[in-house]
């Protein structure tokens, strides 16, 4: 018989996990819980109805609207003058890494910091995300897999967290925005396939098959270069087309999506031609290139609130990285009022980790100060990033049936779309883990 070797990390979460292999006695059905608001966002029509009413029993919804029908003995949380809104999906996030507004003495502390430690600190950032109202979030890329780990972790109920899928490490090319720094590489090991570091199709084949291995739910690619790295340059393609097809052909093949980083024109068109099904942060795109996503259905997950937070932060940064990020931030705005004219998908995405965890909600008011309508705005993550993830069966609107992923705000939030940063009450999957006194 094969003997399996655990690193630590993992023998630690096995025998944390042990209890949960045992039969568990049979237990009464719980009590059903009913939140009663001014109003309610289903996420599906787009419009707001009063009163909101929900009625979850366990971790699913069971009925929605004013004229629900209250089961006997049921919890009741009453809201007052707010609104109930699906649980907001977040497509793009590193929950796995820290937020340091000093650019260098974050990069000083993650080198020092050992894969264990690292899980702890995602652990604590994965708690912030979730009561800021993310119920689900898309990992789009993290060392060591502490993504994969973090996420059986939550799922084992051990810590507090968002819904998680998870890519493993980012893959792309040497040098490119994927890879690690230029460190002298007698002091570091350059990295390989199993790091997402690839070359030529086969290798790229390898790299992705080594990411779904470990547990990658998806598969997230550089396409082009990146702003937050200091040797490649921010727009230039990074990854050939038969390199494309060859990790976005493997990803589909084992029932993966693909997510593509790319702030380049050119290298959104090459992937977007290969079969990608989203385009990361899109900073330079052009309307043929855009007008391809709508005919694609490959969705653009703009992660505006980045783009605002590195502009606003670009004198801090290395100079190299602070020039790319002055050049993103001023094509950004255009690109992303060019999708809305021309209907682009949009998924709401936010990058987190460039900016501090648990604000991810700006993301709604950004994008609505750049044009989009609040409802619009909200539709992108109930909608957009639900079926860009593929949940949505399960999630991402307020129906009976989907899971209790629900968030309340104060107010009326198509009023006051900025409503979305401060939440009330955060219910995951029927389980209340934030409310507000």
């Amino acid at each position: 018989m094969k003997k399996l070797r655990l690193g630590g990390l993992a023998a630690g979460m096995l025998l944390a996990c042990t209890g949960y292999a045992q039969t568990p006695a049979a237990t009464p059905v719980p009590a059903a819980t009913v939140l009663k608001a001014a109003h309610l966002f289903d996420g599906r029509s787009g419009s707001l109805t009063s009163p909101g009413l929900v009625v979850v029993q366990g971790n699913k919804i069971v009925a929605v609207g004013a004229n629900a029908e209250v089961p006997a003995g049921a919890k009741v949380i009453e809201l007052g003058d707010a609104t109930l809104v699906p649980g907001y999906i977040d497509a793009h996030t590193h929950i796995s890494y820290d937020h340091e507004d000093d650019w260098a003495q974050g990069f000083y502390e993650g080198m020092l910091r050992f894969p264990v430690e690292q899980s702890f600190h995602a652990g604590s950032n994965a708690k912030a995300t979730l009561r800021a109202g993310v119920t689900t979030a898309r990992e789009v890329g993290a060392g060591d897999f502490v993504d994969v780990a973090l996420r059986n972790a939550i799922e084992a109920g051990l810590t507090e967290g968002p819904r998680m899928l998870v890519a493993g490490h980012a893959i792309g090319s040497t040098g490119g925005h994927c890879d690690s720094s230029p460190f002298p590489p007698e002091r570091v090991k350059p990295s390989g396939p199993l790091q997402g570091v690839c070359n030529g199709p086969e290798q790229c084949r390898e790299a992705t098959r080594l990411q779904m291995k470990y547990g990658a739910d998806l598969i997230k690619i550089c396409a082009s270069g990146g702003v937050l790295s200091e040797s490649d340059p921010v727009d230039v393609p990074q990854l050939t087309s038969e390199e494309l097809r060859a990790i976005i052909g493997e990803a589909h093949n084992w029932n993966r999506k693909v997510a593509a980083h790319s702030h380049g024109d050119a290298a959104a068109k090459l992937a977007v031609e290969a079969g990608v099904d989203s385009i990361e942060h899109g900073s330079f795109l052009t309307t043929p290139t855009l007008q391809l996503m709508k005919q694609k259905g490959v969705y653009l997950v703009p992660t505006r609130m980045t783009q605002v937070w590195v502009l606003d932060k670009a004198d801090t940064y290395p100079p190299k990285i602070g020039a790319k990020a002055r050049a993103a931030g001023a094509s950004h705005s255009a690109m992303f009022k060019n999708a809305l004219k021309i209907g682009t998908p949009i998924a709401f995405g936010t990058d987190a980790a460039v900016y501090p965890h648990g604000i991810n909600a700006q993301e709604f008011g950004d994008m609505v100060e750049l044009g989009m309508s609040p409802s619009a705005a909200l539709l992108t993550s109930s909608q957009g990033s639900a079926k860009l993830l593929g949940i949505d069966k399960e999630t991402g609107t307020l129906e009976a049936g989907k899971f209790a992923d629900i968030v309340a705000v104060p107010g009326d939030v198509l009023q006051n779309i900025r409503a979305t940063e401060k939440p009330l009450l955060v219910m995951k999957q029927g389980v209340v883990v934030k409310q507000s006194e």
